[in-house]
């Protein structure tokens, strides 16, 4: 038998405690699957009371998880505390420094110092290893920079946040307003009391940028990527979605282009046709394109103890198995970096919602800010109306690159008789 892995977890809070309770319980499968026993020897959480039942089971326990970096009989430090810096990154190089291979959660901290925390583990030659940080238990990282290793992958989108999912498939379903359900998500524990990483695309970002690094062999740029959030969307916009063929999900969109990469975090109009349309509730999914391999379409439960957990738990697996595979899938030494493609390049069709009171001329001066940027209408929807009553006017309209689109909006919003500032949500064709 093989000598025993020896595990430290950093942070017993959700996904500590969830992983704390994988290795206890899971001792003999995952020993059973790895050859060789893996044992937790330590954790470490600042709050006494999350240590009870590591004492109990004669772990060692610290209040401070930076000691335990320079233990010698740990072999994987479990980084689950969480933020980009502070004692989280400190953590992390620590261990490195300290021979210990690093198994994280974080995508924060990876998407902005990814890169850097891949070299250095490279160069120490141990693993830094993070399946959990984008897409809670669907084993995306595995896939693009193992399963997928055969493909050039020209795009990679998904619904990176349950919560997200959860307001928006509850506003189209229900009917009901944005912050209504977002109270609802809070109690629930689906969202924090300041929920602005989730809602305001954020945490997606954070993901997408790890992603487009594994998918593209490029170093993390999370600088680079777009980023909109869902608080503008309405239960009227998901009516007319409907009404038009589509369904209003929040994505992130990684895309390789002959000029670069988009990055970019927004709603979106998706046909309803599509396989992410259906994906409701709190759950996630991520859909890649290769060359040879066409498309693939992950689906599954990206947040929570259990799913996390278990991806922790199977990059623990990997280390135990002796599996090396460079951070991003590539040598670190060989991350390329590629240009961003600005936003107001991409290059796509939108949905419009106009605000309007009835006056002369109103919709002559609307179709003349599009005429005057070379934006070309596809259909016009229109409610009736009371004398001097605001009623919606929506537009789809062919694709366009997006500084044309910026341009012919802020235009419409000058135009009297437009009441409210007009409402644009990108269609995706996917």
């Amino acid at each position: 038998m093989s000598k025993s892995l020896n595990i430290a977890i950093a942070g017993l809070g959700t996904i500590g405690g969830g992983t704390f309770k994988l290795l206890m319980e899971q001792a003999e499968i995952l020993e059973r699957r790895t050859g060789r026993a893996i044992r937790l020897v330590a954790v470490a959480d600042p709050d006494a009371s999350r240590l009870k039942e590591a004492k109990k089971n004669g772990i060692r326990c610290y209040a401070d998880a930076l000691p335990m970096a320079a233990e010698a009989d740990i072999d994987v430090v479990v980084e689950l505390i969480g933020g980009s810096d502070g004692i989280a990154k400190k953590l992390c190089e620590a261990a490195i420094a300290n021979g210990k291979h690093v198994v994280s959660a974080n995508k924060a901290l990876i998407a902005h110092h990814g890169t850097a925390l891949a070299h250095a583990a490279e160069d120490a030659g141990v693993t830094f290893a993070y399946e959990a940080a984008v897409a809670g238990g669907i084993p995306i990282i595995k896939s693009l920079r193992e399963g997928l290793a055969g493909n050039n992958i020209k795009r990679v989108y998904g619904i990176l946040n349950g919560t997200c999912n959860f307001i928006l498939s509850a506003m189209s379903d229900q009917s009901r307003e944005f912050e209504d359900v977002l109270k609802e998500c809070q109690q629930r524990g689906y969202a924090e009391a300041d929920p602005s990483f989730d809602i305001d695309g954020i945490d997606t970002a954070h993901k997408l940028a790890i992603l487009a690094s594994v998918a593209f062999g490029g170093e993390v740029n999370f600088d680079a990527v777009h980023i909109e959030g869902i608080r503008h969307i309405s239960p009227m916009d998901m009516q007319f979605a409907a009404e038009l063929g589509y369904r209003i999900k929040l994505l992130g969109i990684a895309s390789i282009r002959d000029d670069g990469v988009e990055q970019r975090v927004h709603p979106c109009m998706v046909p309803e046709t599509t396989a992410i349309a259906h994906v409701a509730g709190s759950l996630n999914a991520v859909v890649a394109d290769g060359d040879f391999v066409d498309s693939i379409v992950l689906e599954g439960y990206g947040a929570g103890a259990g799913p996390t957990s278990s991806a922790v738990a199977a990059d623990i697996i990997d280390i135990a198995r002796g599996l090396k595979v460079p951070t991003f899938g590539v040598p670190a030494a060989q991350l390329k970096t590629i240009t961003p493609v600005p936003m107001q390049r991409h290059f796509g069709a939108y949905y419009i919602r106009l605000m309007v009171v009835d006056k002369p001329g109103v919709f002559a001066d609307i179709a003349g800010a599009l005429k005057n940027h070379a934006v070309s209408m596809e259909s016009v929807l229109q409610r009736t109306r009371d004398p001097g009553e605001a009623v919606p006017v929506v537009m789809t309209v062919h694709k366009t690159e997006e500084a044309a689109m910026t341009k012919a909006l802020d235009e419409m919003a000058l135009v009297e008789g437009v009441v409210e500032e007009p409402r644009m949500i990108r269609i995706e064709s996917l």
